[in-house]
């Protein structure tokens, strides 16, 4: 009977480094949103994935770089309040 695989913890950095492979940086998330965006809104996004990758090598998903741009937002609204790029472009429209 095969061994039963080993769980997250202990042993799997140890079996990571025997392995030669390293860790992909994913991280598991709790939460979970929708989103609906324009055509073009995905077009620009899977662009910008796409240059990342062939411009810098970073291979990185749709869902990744969401989570950073908008970090990015929040980081930017909580420094500087009302002269922020969010409530700029909100009072826009």
């Amino acid at each position: 009977m095969p061994d039963a695989p080993e769980p997250a913890g202990e042993g799997a950095a140890d079996t990571t480094e025997q392995s030669g492979k390293r860790p992909s940086g994913r991280v598991r998330h709790d939460e979970k949103m929708t989103v609906y965006v324009t055509s073009e809104e995905l077009l620009d996004l899977e662009h910008t994935r796409l240059a990342l990758r062939r411009e810098h090598g970073m291979a990185v998903d749709r869902g990744r770089l969401v989570r950073e741009a908008l970090a990015m937002v929040l980081a930017d609204f909580e420094r500087h309040g009302d002269d922020s790029a969010l409530v700029r472009r909100l009072t826009e429209e």
